[in-house]
């Protein structure tokens, strides 16, 4: 078998984040579940961005936001999701190549405008979130090149892409396409919310084929219906080969066969903005993994990504993480 041109090939939704601080009294206003995600129409995302204070708009998305941490590791990646032909989809697409990740998804000349994100942070650092997925909701099998996906070590899937059938079976083509390759396959539940309108199929998919699972507490507590996080634990330890499961300030555990690692959360100064944690966690983590280091070392690169992105506004890293990531793998 041939060595993997990319260390991860991502497979998310192409999204705009316009992150704004916000009372929480805002929050209640317009009726948010607090730390969740909602997903809205057009009409009810422009009302809402409309009431925002003044915001900062990147070039977001979940997956995208790991796949960018893993390039500012120095990790060759790709990416794969749908934007529309619009000036967000322009800037989107731009932001992407300028880091160096391989997109190459022709933009849709018809349908929805390319998908936001608003994210309203709170003064605890709480990111509220409402989304509006526009043209990364058409994204479907046809955008998935088998070959592409052969080329990378792991294939990196985002969660929230099941709440869309087509983008279900891209879901499901990638992870044939890699196990045909004898690549990895990972997956990050994205959110409880997510995990509840899909618990059975996430089941499915964690025990049949991901190698690879990502999720914090709620989210694992939420796909297994337990309340205690021990018992999440020990199912995980049962239908997947390697699970990172964060903990926010309490750190994360990761397991994988007989090994059980428990990494301590990185300290910062001052935590400004909980947006892209998890998703800068994921970006450690599977630099270590697809680098050659154990899970342990995996562990703290996912810790030390993740203390970088709280500190500052947006979910993408504003320093080098390969430069931070010197004094762990040294």
């Amino acid at each position: 078998m041939r060595d993997p041109d990319f260390a991860v090939l991502g497979i998310g939704n192409a999204l705009v984040d316009v992150i704004s601080s916000v009372d929480d009294e805002f929050i209640t206003a317009h009726d948010f579940p607090r730390g969740a995600t909602t997903m809205v129409d057009l009409e009810r995302a422009e009302a809402v961005y409309a009431d925002l204070p003044p915001a900062q708009e990147i070039s977001g998305g979940s997956c995208a936001n790991t796949i960018a941490g893993l390039a500012s590791f120095g990790a060759t990646v790709a990416f794969i999701g749908r934007v529309r032909d619009d000036q967000l989809g322009k800037v989107y697409t731009h932001d992407l190549r300028s880091l160096g990740v391989h997109f190459d998804v022709a933009p849709a000349t018809t349908g929805p405008a390319t998908g936001r994100c608003l994210v309203m942070v709170t003064p605890d650092a709480q990111r509220t979130q409402c989304t509006y997925l526009g043209a990364s909701t058409f994204i479907g099998p046809d955008d998935v090149d088998p070959a592409l996906v052969a080329r990378a070590a792991v294939t990196y899937l985002e969660g929230y892409l099941w709440d869309q059938p087509p983008a279900k079976d891209a879901i499901r083509k990638a992870a044939a396409a890699a196990r045909s390759a004898n690549r990895q396959v990972a997956l990050t539940l994205s959110d409880p919310f997510c995990v509840d309108r899909h618990r059975d199929e996430f089941r499915d998919l964690v025990a049949d084929e991901i190698d690879v699972l990502f999720a914090n507490e709620a989210e694992i507590c939420c796909l297994y219906e337990v309340d205690d996080f021990d018992a999440a634990l020990q199912q995980v330890r049962n239908h997947c080969r390697v699970g990172a499961l964060t903990r926010s300030e309490h750190g994360s555990v990761v397991i994988g066969g007989e090994e059980m690692h428990a990494i301590d959360a990185e300290s910062v100064d001052r935590l400004v903005d909980t947006t892209g944690a998890g998703d800068q966690y994921a970006a450690g983590f599977l630099y270590g993994l697809t680098y050659g280091h154990d899970l342990a070392t995996c562990g703290r690169l996912g810790s030390m990504a993740a203390a970088e992105v709280i500190s500052h506004f947006g979910a993408r890293p504003a320093v080098s993480l390969a430069e931070l990531a010197e004094r762990v793998v040294r």
